[in-house]
């Protein structure tokens, strides 16, 4: 479907991991790194919390049924407690958040000149993700990108978690725009459940653990990744 089919496009809200960032060249190794330090030379704890985590310890990656890929990261806090067999998933979380902001993130394409292009465009932009929203801030700042955008949130920003609409419709009201002049642009079944709920076109990237078989009933178009946005949304690029 192209955007010319609908309302005139004025904003687009992207989810962050696996989307603005390529999932499993930033998280993959992180993951494995965290799971042998919170083991501490344990290999049974590091096998248990994997398998908490689906994560595939021969190849490295997370198994596209993981809850990781599109849950909070207090949900992949009580991943690894479980793992390790009981205690306090708050601080673990803690734990993860302060590691989660430091991780060398790996960028899905470059992201300042698509954005800034996407903003010559006239559109207004924003970013909603599962993690929490001090990580995603970190994130945005430690590619250069944070001042691109009108609008950030996470799980813990006060509008709930995708797949809920709430968040999405958070973002509709902070910019002024009705939902059906939004692309929501994701990677996972969260991200497009919660755009198609919040009556926003959907665009899957296939820059996540997931499919393009996976996504396609919930999405509007599927991009190879957001690099392909700018022909999508018929903007010319610079």
């Amino acid at each position: 479907m192209s955007p010319r089919s609908g309302p005139r496009v004025a904003a687009v809200l992207f989810d962050k991991d696996g989307t603005l960032f390529d999932f499993t060249r930033t998280w993959s190794a992180w993951a494995l790194r965290v799971m042998r330090q919170l083991a501490e030379g344990d290999a049974r704890l590091v096998d248990a919390m994997a398998r908490e985590l689906r994560f595939d310890l021969g190849s490295g990656t997370f198994l596209k049924d993981s809850p990781v890929i599109a849950g909070t990261s207090l949900e992949a806090a009580e991943c690894l407690a479980r793992g390790l067999g009981g205690g306090d998933a708050s601080g673990l979380e803690r734990f993860l958040s302060d590691e989660a902001a430091r991780a060398p993130l790996v960028e899905a394409v470059p992201l300042a000149p698509l954005l800034d292009s996407l903003r010559r465009g006239g559109l207004r932009l924003g970013v909603m993700t599962n993690d929490n929203e001090a990580v995603a801030h970190a994130h945005l700042r430690q590619v250069g990108v944070a001042d691109r955008f009108d609008f950030v949130a996470g799980f813990d920003s006060g509008h709930g978690a995708k797949p809920s609409p709430a968040p999405l419709l958070a973002f509709a009201s902070a910019v002024g725009l009705p939902p059906s002049q939004i692309v929501m642009v994701g990677d996972s079944t969260h991200d497009l459940q919660a755009g198609r709920a919040a009556g926003m076109r959907t665009v899957a990237v296939l820059t996540g653990p997931a499919g393009a078989d996976d996504l396609r009933d919930l999405a509007d178009v599927v991009l190879p990744d957001i690099g392909h946005l700018p022909e999508w949304l018929c903007i010319a690029e610079a």
